[in-house]
């Protein structure tokens, strides 16, 4: 096939595109071309070919050169906000066009006084299949002149006499989650995108992006409400574009109230602290993880790798990229089968970037052109890291940190330069302009009292382990974090935004009785933990303990947790292509059983929808997903699922340790319907012993009728938080009213009430295992209301339990009552005693 010459399409300055003040055209992350600065008024086509499509608001068209090199030509920047204002277009989609007939006019002047700038980028925007290898730039040009020549790649050469593509499927849609392609639903787009063999693309504010890549997707920068296209092309293009339709309109568990679109208006820049005047007194932050330290400075530098720009030639270089992949992928993947359940995530998302296509596939482009393999990924990461930062969201700006993290993995693995472990001295307050994660996870926890960075976010994978690792830690106090010597001094108190420098005898003083009453009251009760729990007036309270893993369980029997009162089985249906078979899921309960070494085991039928979608069980577009299938009423519509899960249950021995609990039960008729599957899949496997079935609490349906429901569910446990967010009828996944939905509202206090007076009635076991049960201003409301049981997470367990034993049940009664009785959930708060503050 001959080399494509392309011809100016407009007069002008030809520039580099380096120099296009937009990081998506200036990062390449549509593709490699050149950008013209006009003086003339008039778009014409650069070749011969196709009009694949012209924007629907007239500023830019993509266009089909014969032998199959994909054009995108953008009159200006950020001039979709022009609507179409000054543009006139000369050509429909699918118009063949020869070189030089006229595209589009625009008025040039509005364009200078109202767009972000002129400069006009030309795109080729299917690199893989054609190459630049001359252009013309930093002079002026006339239209039909020289401006660049594209060679095919031999792919696309041994291509030209294979049948014409199919054309592009496109579906146009309106994004409905309320926080946009965000971090979370773009790598689930790209996953399920990944699956098929079609090419995929999402596209939005005039960038396309491919759908097979959740960095690219996230720099779109697609909020709720924005419109979107999806395109597919290939064989099963027609499947894979239904698919990702239904799953972005299905809300991904993230789906916006219904209402008016939000007007979007650009974040207000990030006020950096200054650098104080004098010694340093304080600093303010924000708190990314809750508690209070005192210890000494010890600051973090992170030197620059240094990479040789050219290397050592194409074949060592690729040679060295992909060995480089490969060992981080390797190690990432050994820590994330041993790592905490929080470092898990974050070591996924690392594995995720790694595996991009696009990103990995535009390190290889560049090694190709020439740049060294360290060069090259550090020219793929930050056009990536560019595109991010300029969206303007801050929770997108926050997953630089990830790709950061990353390039500096690989180019450690390229380079062999060890990365040296900090040495720290035990008892250190860690000071750093900013944090890796990988940084964290590498760090002996025990050494560390706190952590403070001059930069970062509270919603940062950082903060996040912070949280994890019970680390005090605060971000984003300014420069003045990086001029404290090492070894002063300093109490962080990230519960009050504060980091103290060099503070007096009498502070540390005052600082280290708080942490004295804390630590001896935590020590207090975990050396009483394994004991049984009861009143002082000889109540039985059991405690049990929320679960979502085998290492949850045995954190939970050394907490001192007396069974599991909440096993969430959706552990093993999530962040997978496919549903688990019987066998998986008998020998995770059984491990889990095992665990906890004889203790009662309840554990939850699966609890997707809402909030908690998969990507195999697509389920049908809801306007309202948490009134929808979701709970039990996705084994009624998938029964097979369920009976598989049953049987798994049954098979754990011993006989009897195991519990069965139905998520969003609403009525009778549900659970004999399960008790009659429950029966049959017994008999079947020969299991002579009944099993008890109980039902959780979680709508108000269920809250009034659980005197009916108890007469046959052999126990009641109450999910405090969607049993609030059904009350008081506010999603607690919506930011703007989750601090409302507080299970201390005295509505769901009195639904509270009822379940426990229900089940009294017949004598069965009636437990919280919602977040309330954790709460322990709550804890002594929940046991004057008649709960018998509760179940925490792990961690908040003995100081339950220590609480507990503090209690008379007359009084918690009476407690209860005043509690009823308040107009708010802040009055019930208000009356809790000291032990639960």
């Amino acid at each position: 096939m001959p080399d494509l010459i392309l011809l100016a399409p407009l007069q002008g300055w030809v520039a580099p595109l380096d120099e296009a003040p937009d990081p998506v055209f200036s990062g390449r992350l549509m593709g490699d071309g050149l950008a013209i600065d006009p003086t003339g008024s008039t778009l014409v086509a650069p070749c011969a070919g196709r009009v694949i499509s012209v924007h629907h608001t007239r500023h830019a068209v993509t266009l089909a050169a014969e032998g199959g090199a994909e054009l995108l030509i953008h009159i200006g920047l950020e001039t979709v906000g022009l609507g179409g204002e000054g543009f006139e277009v000369h050509v429909r989609d699918g118009q063949t066009v020869a070189p030089g007939d006229p595209l589009i006019s625009f008025d040039i002047d509005l364009l200078a006084q109202r767009a972000r700038s002129l400069l006009t980028p030309i795109i080729v925007t299917n690199g893989d299949g054609f190459s630049i290898v001359e252009r013309t730039q930093d002079r002026e040009i006339e239209i039909g002149q020289p401006l660049m020549i594209l060679r095919a790649a031999a792919s696309a050469t041994n291509a030209e006499s294979a049948p014409p593509a199919e054309a592009a499927l496109v579906r146009h849609l309106i994004v409905p989650l309320a926080h946009g392609l965000h971090a979370r639903p773009a790598a689930r787009l790209a996953a399920l995108a990944q699956s098929f063999e079609a090419d995929l693309a999402v596209i939005a504010h005039d960038r396309r992006s491919n759908a097979k890549s959740p960095v690219s997707i996230l720099t779109l920068g697609v909020r709720l409400h924005d419109p979107i296209t999806l395109s597919a092309q290939g064989p099963d293009a027609a499947a894979a574009l239904d698919a990702l339709a239904a799953l972005i309109e299905s809300g991904m568990g993230e789906l916006a109230p219904k209402g008016p679109a939000p007007v979007h208006t650009e974040p207000e820049p990030p006020i950096e602290a200054p650098m104080p005047d004098g010694p340093l007194v304080e600093l303010r932050g924000v708190k990314a993880a809750p508690g209070l330290a005192i210890g000494i400075a010890a600051r973090l530098v992170t030197p620059e790798i240094a990479v040789d720009p050219t290397g050592r030639g194409v074949p060592a270089e690729t040679a060295a990229l992909e060995a480089a992949l490969v060992q981080v992928g390797q190690r990432l993947s050994a820590q994330a089968e041993t790592a905490p359940r929080s470092h898990r995530a974050i070591l996924g998302a690392h594995l995720a970037f790694l595996e991009d296509p696009e990103l990995t596939g535009q390190a290889r482009q560049r090694v190709q052109d020439g740049a060294s393999a360290g060069q090259a990924w550090r020219d793929a990461v930050g056009g990536y890291v560019a595109a991010l930062r300029g969206v303007g969201d801050a929770r997108l700006a926050e997953r630089v940190d990830d790709l950061l993290d990353l390039e500096r993995q690989v180019l450690v693995a390229i380079t062999g330069e060890p990365e040296r472990a900090a040495i720290l001295p035990r008892g250190a307050i860690l000071l750093a302009d900013d944090l890796l994660p990988s940084q964290l996870i590498g760090l002996e926890p025990g050494q560390l009292a706190g952590i403070c960075t001059a930069r970062g976010g509270p919603t940062s994978h950082v903060a996040i382990l912070a949280a994890a690792m019970g680390l005090p830690a605060l971000v984003a106090a300014g420069p003045g974090v990086t001029a404290i010597s090492d070894g002063t001094p300093l109490v962080l108190d990230a519960d009050s935004g504060l980091l103290r420098i060099a503070p007096g005898q009498a502070e540390l003083e005052q600082t280290q009785a708080a942490l004295a009453a804390r630590r001896a009251r935590r020590e207090a009760a975990q050396a009483a933990a394994h004991a049984d729990c009861a009143t002082a007036d000889g109540v039985r309270i059991e405690v049990f303990a929320n679960l979502g893993s085998e290492a949850d369980a045995h954190a939970a029997v050394a907490a001192g947790a007396e069974g599991c009162g909440l096993l969430r089985t959706e552990f093993l249906f999530m962040e997978r292509s496919q549903a688990p078979s019987e066998d998986e899921q008998a020998a995770s309960y059984q491990a889990i059983a095992t665990a906890l070494a004889g203790r009662p085991l309840i554990l939850r039928t699966l609890d997707i929808g809402g909030d908690k979608p998969v990507d195999y069980l697509p389920i049908p577009p809801e306007e309202n997903p948490a009134l929808g299938l979701r709970g039990l009423r996705v084994g009624f519509w998938k029964p097979e699922l369920l009976r598989a899960q049953l049987r798994a249950v049954l098979r754990v021995e011993p006989r009897g340790q195991c519990r069965i609990m139905l998520p969003m039960v609403a009525s009778l008729d549900e659970l004999r319907r399960v008790r009659a599957i429950l029966d049959e899949e017994r008999l079947a496997l020969g299991v002579a012993e009944p099993v008890q079935l109980g039902i959780m609490v979680e709508t108000p349906a269920a809250a009034i009728s659980a005197d009916l429901l108890a007469a046959e569910a052999d126990f009641l446990s109450i999910g405090t938080n969607d049993l609030a967010q059904y009350t008081l009828a506010m999603d607690r996944g919506n930011p703007l009213l989750a601090a409302q939905v507080d299970s201390l509202h005295p509505a769901v206090l009195r639904l509270i009430g009822k379940a426990a007076e229900g089940g009294a009635r017949y004598g069965r076991l009636v437990g919280v295992c919602g977040g309330l049960a954790s709460d322990l201003a709550a804890v002594p409301i929940l046991i004057g209301l008649g709960v018998t049981e509760l179940s925490a997470t792990p961690s908040a367990i003995p100081e339950v339990k220590a609480l507990v034993r503090s209690l008379t049940l007359a009084a918690c009664r009476e407690l209860a009552e005043r509690a009823l009785a308040q107009a708010s959930p802040a009055a019930v708060r208000a009356l809790a005693p000291a032990g639960g503050n």
